[in-house]
């Protein structure tokens, strides 16, 4: 009997999923544990798998389109089936029926034209578009075509749509890649002329994790009574013992700052409960071991990938894992419970050249640790103008459970374990 294929929820945070491709198409058989379609979730790219067999009989939202959960993406059930009452009970809910490529002979509908904008008449010509450009100024693409371009430097204006409505999709990128694509060429030469009036522009649809990272980010700005703590840091005994590490290491086992930095917050957790706590409204949660949260930036946003237990891990091993999850979330191949559940994050953007900043506390959590870099300076020891590796840290707190007294202690145990390395084994 044939039943409308509704959106599963694919990780712990997902409220809507965006259809990636579909692996199967209308009229393909499919298995139990099959995948019919990849999807972007808020974190990553996931594989959406049937629980039982059947015929994809029609696909109700093609590549690039968004749906809530549970709703209508498809009509599954047995070849030859009367699906005009699913279709059109699809499309009075919202989620009409939409092709997921072009039928043959058939042209693409023009996207909606923006609003002109006039300029002086006397403006002269601007340089032609790309062959594949959309005259209507936008370009289509979908969130993992943006990422896999951007990944191999190739520019989408020299890229043609084969989606719909001319959106590029995986495949194309994927032709581009292999050379085969007719729609790849050398970037067009022109000559360089005045342009006047407003700036042509083009929309891309907003990935699912960019949204939750706006959503998430509204949730802790507002509602979280948040204050800020500086401190300067001393790094050169840490760069010394850093050293003295990856002499001892082979070269893919080398560990960075981060890594120390790392195991010296989650052993300073335990020494203030406050700072690896959630406030739970009714009761304050305090957290047995420390799940340091690594922000890693990718082309979409910012994922937080977990060290599990890193108060029980040597500086090597942490490295190791770092490396790990960072390398899968640039491929968007986390699974939920390596990016959820920490007790407390840090963001280093010292090796951006970045001084000092504050970071924006990840909900439950009750701290985030906003890193720079370290850089020679000058400072005054025992009388003396001397020069030395100072490095700034901003810890946000959540005010609920984390007061100033208690940052600023945490962060005096973070100094003295950065500064004096062997007190992370005491």
């Amino acid at each position: 009997m044939a039943e409308k294929f509704l959106m599963p929820k694919l990780s712990p945070t997902m409220e809507e999923g965006q259809i990636s491709r579909w692996v199967k198409n209308e009229g393909d058989k499919f298995d139990a544990n099959e995948t019919l379609a990849e999807v972007d979730t808020d974190k990553a790219t996931m594989e959406m798998t049937a629980l039982s067999g059947g015929t994809l009989l029609k696909i109700l939202k093609g590549p690039g389109e968004t749906a809530a959960l549970g709703e209508a993406i498809a009509i599954v059930g047995n070849p030859g089936e009367d699906i005009s009452a699913l279709v059109k009970e699809a499309s009075s809910n919202g989620g009409a029926a939409k092709p997921v490529e072009e039928k043959k002979g058939e042209e693409p509908k023009p996207a909606p034209t923006p609003a002109p904008v006039s300029a002086p008449a006397a403006a002269p010509a601007a340089a032609a578009p790309a062959t594949n450009a959309p005259t209507n100024g936008r370009m289509i693409v979908s969130p993992i075509a943006a990422r896999m371009a951007a990944d191999n430097g190739i520019d989408l204006k020299s890229v043609s749509g084969s989606g719909p409505n001319g959106r590029i999709i995986k495949r194309d990128i994927e032709a581009a890649l292999s050379g085969k694509s007719p729609g790849v060429g050398k970037a067009i030469s022109y000559t360089p002329s005045t342009i006047v009036g407003a700036s042509p522009f083009h929309d891309e649809p907003t990935s699912q994790m960019r949204r939750v990272i706006a959503s998430r980010l509204t949730e802790s700005i507002g509602p979280v009574p948040t204050f800020y703590l500086t401190a300067e840091i001393e790094m050169d005994n840490t760069l010394g013992i850093r050293k003295a590490i990856n002499a001892a290491l082979d070269e893919d086992r080398k560990v960075s700052v981060n890594d120390i930095i790392v195991k010296a917050a989650a052993m300073a957790l335990l020494k203030h409960p406050f700072a690896n706590s959630s406030y739970q409204d009714k009761s304050i949660r305090f957290y047995q071991q420390a799940d340091i949260g690594v922000a890693v930036a990718i082309d979409e946003g910012l994922i937080t990938p977990v060290i599990r237990g890193a108060n029980l891990k040597g500086i090597a091993e942490i490295a190791a894992e770092v490396k790990s999850l960072a390398a899968k979330a640039r491929a968007k191949k986390l699974q939920p419970e390596e990016y959820t559940g920490a007790t407390f994050s840090i963001s280093n953007l010292g090796m951006f050249g970045i001084k000092e900043f504050t970071a924006i506390i990840n909900p439950p959590e009750a701290g985030i640790l906003a890193v720079g870099g370290a850089s020679p300076t000058p400072v005054v020891r025992n009388g003396e103008i001397v020069v030395r590796n100072i490095m700034n840290v901003t810890m946000s707190c959540d005010h609920r459970t984390i007061d100033g007294a208690t940052g600023a202690k945490f962060l005096q145990t973070f100094r003295q374990m950065l500064e004096q390395p062997a007190m992370m084994l005491v």
